[in-house]
């Protein structure tokens, strides 16, 4: 059964939502580059509550409105806006509780990634049950420790486990961008597909999931992150690192003079992995 997109209760600012036989499409608009603002975390916090008080709602698959940005990363000028959002769902002012809350959610999620994944974008995706991206658009980063921070969001829980400790080191050491195939072999994400393809797998596979039990999704899920997701105090430190290290002196000249370059501007975070890097040498 469909359920109209147009029902109040599943009606965002950010977010529009289609539901049809157990699986909800949440597809991600918040221009100009879907950067994570308290707008687009309010959403998110209110959409998980309702699919997960839902019987009928399985599935969660989430795709961009925008083919250039999956979600860029947050907004670095509204820290405090956006956490409190998140407290919404958590009781914690923290990005880093609501992805850990999205990985334990009995609802499976998958996320469908055209364009730019950076910092907090790449934990959202991390956070989601299992991610697919398109080959000729997808791009990952973490861009964090480029300012002297360490990622806030649960990057480093998450990366170390699914590409092992040297591969998260590079990934976060280096702060670079990383297509989808490389992505794909350090097991960043699940599959690296042609573009064209992409929307029909994804949704053939979410349709299958969601057709099976949902008990049998719980009892999968709990076990799975009974041996892979992090204890939420490990989730909780990084985000206090982040809190605490974003108003350090050194790191907000560099977050200035990346602002000053084209910082959260459609052409500067094209370029940004090179910016970073040409902003380190100065």
């Amino acid at each position: 059964m469909r359920i109209s997109a147009a029902r109040d209760s599943w009606t965002f600012e950010t977010i529009s939502v289609d539901i049809d036989a157990g699986v909800v499409v949440a597809d991600i608009s918040a221009p100009p580059m879907n950067l994570l603002g308290p707008e687009l975390v309010r959403d998110l916090v209110t959409l998980i509550q309702r699919a997960e008080a839902d019987a009928a709602c399985n599935v969660l698959v989430f795709t961009s409105a925008d083919a250039d940005y999956f979600i860029s990363h947050v907004d670095l000028t509204r820290v405090a806006e956006y956490r409190a959002e998140a407290a919404k769902l958590t009781g914690e002012a923290s990005i880093a509780s609501l992805f850990r809350h999205l990985s334990a959610s009995r609802l499976v999620t998958i996320a469908q990634i055209d364009g730019l994944v950076r910092g907090a974008g790449s934990e959202f995706v991390l956070a989601c049950d299992m991610r697919f991206a398109a080959r000729e658009t997808a791009i990952f980063g973490q861009i964090e420790p480029a300012f002297g921070l360490i990622p806030g969001g649960g990057a480093t829980q998450y990366l170390v486990r699914v590409m092992g400790r040297a591969r998260a080191l590079e990934v976060l050491l280096s702060a670079d961008d990383y297509d989808a195939e490389l992505a794909e072999r350090y097991g960043w994400i699940n599959r690296a597909l042609p573009a064209d393809m992409l929307e029909d797998f994804v949704m053939r596979l979410a349709r299958r999931i969601a057709a099976f039990p949902a008990a049998g999704h719980v009892a999968v899920k709990d076990r799975v992150n009974a041996v892979s997701l992090a204890p939420a105090e490990d989730f909780r430190r990084d985000s206090d690192l982040f809190g605490d290290g974003v108003r350090d002196t050194e790191t907000q000249r560099r977050i200035a003079a990346a602002f000053d370059r084209g910082l959260q501007t459609p052409d500067g975070e094209m370029a940004l992995a090179s910016m970073l890097a040409d902003l380190a040498r100065r």
